[in-house]
């Protein structure tokens, strides 16, 4: 594995600085505490062709791939502005079009998506199945013409009524009804305006842009056009957008950790206590180069997760341990950012606590870190299976 960076990756990663002269870190604050999606500054992002990273160039993408979304991810996210949305939309679903979909659903959505003209969502949590998504219970039920009735309910889902379709993951045979527990998964491309469709937001306590959202289908109508990948066979496609959430997942968690210790080594070096600069006290810097590590740390594991996802090789263990490794020290970056700002960090015009609220959250979101911990335990460590 090759750690340089090609000049083209390179402009990627820097990418966030550039666009943070515009769009900055005060700009992304206002529109989270409103619960806003900035729409500016997507559109800017747009523009510049990032969308579309890892759509193919037939369909108005680039045709890079996971390494290169890691990059851009993480570079945003050093310059304190994360866009989660870009990891369900322009990753988990678009990305999936473009490898699973069909011609005419490539040739319809992705053009107009990597220019930012349309947006998607990722639709696969329930509020009775939680993390077991075996057990979800939305179901397309064939009908005898070749069609589909959409019925059942998702929760926590991501900017659903900002967007304007949802990749639904949902079951064409009931969990009861299948010899394998995988089987019976199928991903469907829905309008999110279609008749059938309700959605209520979630209020939530985090100051983020994107809205959280229920979504209620009571029989909505979808035919065979609407399927993305095989009936019955998604279970392994649906492995192939959950990987990549976890590792985009520790990139924005790096990125986070890194911009919280810049503000703290600049302040550290600028305040002056007892005659000195507060940065040459040990207690101030040991935990700041302790959360450095550990940062650059879990970084380099989502590199890895990233390389092997690009090659074609397993990557679910990488990218989970990746996930736990940067959520953790995401968390410890900030704290011990936050006890350097001392009083002033729980200000507002410092804006270092603010930071907190997004790093713990990735602790229980996309998957909470106990499961990641039971996943890795069976998976990559042969133990026996504990749920």
């Amino acid at each position: 594995m090759d750690f340089s960076l090609t000049q083209e990756q390179t402009m990627i990663y820097e990418y966030g600085q550039s666009l943070s002269k515009t769009f900055d870190r005060s700009y992304w604050m206002e529109n989270a505490e409103k619960h806003r999606f900035p729409e500016e500054m997507y559109a800017q992002i747009a523009a510049d062709g990032f969308i579309g990273l890892m759509v193919p160039e037939a369909y108005g993408g680039s045709g890079l791939g996971m390494m290169d979304m890691l990059l851009f991810q993480e570079g945003i996210a050093n310059e304190g502005i994360p866009l989660l949305s870009l990891v369900v939309g322009a990753c988990m679903s678009m990305s999936v079009i473009g490898e699973y979909g069909t011609e005419e659903q490539k040739q319809t959505y992705l053009p107009a998506a990597c220019k930012g003209d349309l947006r998607f969502c990722f639709a696969i949590t329930e509020p009775d199945a939680g993390t077991n998504s075996i057990r979800i219970s939305t179901l397309g039920k064939p009908s005898a013409d070749g069609r589909f009735k959409l019925s059942g309910r998702k929760t926590y889902i991501t900017d659903a009524a900002e967007s304007d379709y949802a990749l639904v993951v949902a079951r064409t045979t009931p969990h009861t009804e299948v010899e394998r527990k995988t089987d019976g998964f199928t991903l469907f491309i829905v309008d999110t305006r279609a008749p059938g469709i309700e959605m209520h937001p979630i209020p939530v306590s985090i100051a983020l842009p994107e809205v959280q959202y229920q979504i209620f289908f009571d029989d909505v109508d979808l035919g065979p056009e609407n399927v993305v990948g095989e009936v019955g066979r998604g279970f392994d496609i649906l492995f192939q957008s959950l990987n990549p959430e976890r590792i985009l997942g520790g990139a924005v968690c790096t990125g986070i950790g890194r911009y919280a210790m810049k503000k703290a080594v600049e302040y550290a070096n600028e305040r002056v206590v007892f005659n000195a600069p507060i940065g040459a006290y040990q207690a101030l810097q040991h935990p700041l180069a302790r959360a450095k590590t550990d940062i650059e740390m879990a970084a380099l594991l989502a590199r890895k997760a990233a390389w092997l996802f690009d090659n074609d090789l397993p990557c679910g263990g990488e990218a989970n341990m990746a996930k736990l490794a940067a959520s953790e020290a995401g968390i410890k970056a900030v704290d011990a950012s936050l006890q350097c700002f001392g009083g002033n960090g729980f200000t507002k015009e410092y804006g270092i606590f603010d930071l907190y609220p997004l790093v713990r959250l990735t602790k229980t979101a996309p998957i909470n870190n106990e499961m990641i911990h039971n996943y890795i335990a069976e998976h990559v460590m042969g133990l026996p299976r504990s749920y």
